[in-house]
């Protein structure tokens, strides 16, 4: 069994989710049907995340009505933001 140990000078993890589907409009963000939306996954930080995004959102780009949207998980897990993890975090 592996130990994980969190190092002092690890970043703090950043999820992201990559989704998207078929709109119901160009100027909206509601989708057409929720029952088919393409989760790509969770990723650890926004870099990862958007080459996931670039790459889904290439394959559609037949479709114009298609669109993936990056969501910062991290931001819906800790509302208050990093300087709530710094103020509790002890400096060296």
């Amino acid at each position: 069994m592996t130990k994980h140990k969190s190092a002092p000078d690890k970043q703090p993890q950043l999820l992201h989710l990559v989704f998207g589907g078929e709109l119901k409009d160009l100027d909206s963000h509601e989708f057409r049907d929720l029952t088919s939306l393409d989760v790509i996954g969770i990723f650890p930080d926004y870099q990862s995340a958007y080459a996931a995004w670039k790459g889904a959102a290439q394959r559609s780009v037949d479709n114009a009505m298609i669109r993936y949207f990056i969501v910062h998980l991290h931001r819906l897990l800790e509302p208050n933001g990093l300087a709530a993890l710094q103020r509790t975090t002890p400096s060296s």
